[in-house]
């Protein structure tokens, strides 16, 4: 059995930009956690993916995503990727 290791990718990005961060980064595969902060370091979002999860249910979430970029500034975007 394969250890599976994670990396840590961390993006600072404008609030218009959210959105379209996150659904390149969802497209580039293996995505364990999505963690959005604020400036001030206040989780604003952890939405934990599966391999499942990555089609028809990441809307609902994409959709919030979209109404929580329109009110801030600045954010970070933490991507917690599985490496084999």
């Amino acid at each position: 059995m394969l250890e599976e290791k994670t990396r840590i990718e961390e993006f600072q990005l404008n609030g218009d930009m959210l959105v379209a961060k996150v659904k390149e980064v969802v497209h580039g595969g293996k995505i364990r956690r999505i963690v959005i902060k604020t400036d001030e370091g206040k989780t604003l979002v952890d939405i934990p993916l599966t391999m499942g999860v990555l089609g028809a249910l990441l809307l609902p979430q994409l959709a919030a995503l979209g109404a929580i970029a329109a009110m801030v500034g600045r954010c970070t975007l933490i991507v917690e990727r599985a490496d084999e």
